[in-house]
């Protein structure tokens, strides 16, 4: 495993009340801190994520530029390298797992920042799907800690309509015979390749497709992109781990909590922060319709979206330089509104 690193948390209260013991935070850094430390920006890991798989985008002169910003990356509690289903002892286990939300993502987070680098306010909180989730959550929780959010292809509550794509999600993984009262009894491979397969007609837009995007990429067929992109991204990973996130992700809400007691309208008009709200147009579960109602309850939000065929995935542009460069020039233009 890539080196990382630890920030234990000791007997962690969750919001599902909860306590977990010895729980950690785990995470990675790039580029230098300013005496200042004015220049940090937090990038939470997406679903099914570690650090490792979404640090492509820092680099000097890249989307998050690591020549002028201090960048930390901290694993979402269940994602294999935080405290998880996956690496947390008993008495928690086989059914017994706890549920985490973003509150609990977020806290965490902002104790790592104070305690390990001194740090009290943030330039940016730049995340992806479930990460743009927490930069939302940032936002609306630590409003005067936070200058500029960048949202690609996330949402501050999770719409019905994404949750019967993560119902169909978690119904295709439990439906393997290794699903048992509660938790697995051995390693589903045949529900992880049929959760890929799923995914992958979720993830890319029908344009994506019929254009053939995914020959271009270096597939010989169809199936070839199906086994070796989509069904290999799942299996690398633990399966109740996947269910965890999958949790998460449903239930994430930024008013979900003692602050705001499930007035989103609440939530989001007390984001401070200036934000930039970026769907993809052809994304099928994070809709810029939804994207575009949220921001017009945010105070200080532009609405900016990819206009991409690529689906969910234009806001994680590993393979496609133009959505890449469409990214890092609204980024760039945030941050210098900021400066």
């Amino acid at each position: 495993m890539t080196e990382f690193k630890v920030f234990e948390l000791g007997n962690l209260r969750l919001q599902c009340g909860m306590t977990l013991p010895k729980a950690q935070l785990t995470y990675q850094t790039y580029g230098s801190l300013a005496a200042d430390k004015s220049n940090v920006v937090l990038y939470p890991t997406s679903y099914g994520a570690q650090h490792t798989d979404i640090e492509w985008l820092i680099g000097p002169g890249r989307i998050l530029d690591s020549d002028k910003y201090f960048i930390v990356i901290p694993n979402m509690f269940g994602n294999g390298l935080s405290s998880s289903p996956s690496n947390i002892a008993e008495p928690y286990g086989m059914g017994r797992f706890p549920a985490f939300s973003h509150w609990d993502n977020v806290q965490a987070q902002r104790r790592l920042l104070a305690e390990v680098f001194g740090v009290e306010r943030l330039a940016l909180v730049y995340g992806w799907s479930m990460g743009a989730q927490q930069a939302l959550h940032w936002g609306a929780i630590f409003p005067d800690q936070v200058a500029a959010i960048c949202a690609v292809c996330g949402s501050a509550r999770t719409t019905p309509h994404n949750k019967v794509f993560l119902e169909g999600v978690r119904a295709t993984l439990t439906a393997d015979a290794a699903w048992q009262n509660g938790g697995f009894v051995s390693r589903p491979v045949r529900g992880l390749r049929a959760m890929g397969r799923l995914y992958a007609g979720w993830a890319m837009s029908q344009a994506f497709y019929r254009e053939s995007k995914h020959l271009e990429l270096g597939f010989a067929s169809l199936e070839d992109y199906l086994v070796r992109a989509w069904e290999a991204n799942f299996l690398r990973r633990n399966a109740d781990d996947l269910l965890s996130m999958l949790a998460t992700w449903y239930q994430s809400d930024i008013s979900d909590n003692e602050i705001y007691q499930g007035d989103l309208e609440a939530a989001l008009g007390a984001i401070k922060a200036h934000a930039m709200i970026m769907p993809s147009r052809t994304d099928l579960y994070f809709t810029p319709e939804d994207s575009e109602r949220e921001c017009g309850q945010m105070p200080n939000a532009t609405f900016r979206p990819i206009e991409s065929i690529w689906g969910h995935r234009a806001g994680n542009p590993t393979d496609n330089a133009d959505d890449e460069a469409f990214l890092r020039d609204a980024v760039r233009a945030l941050l210098t509104d900021r400066t």
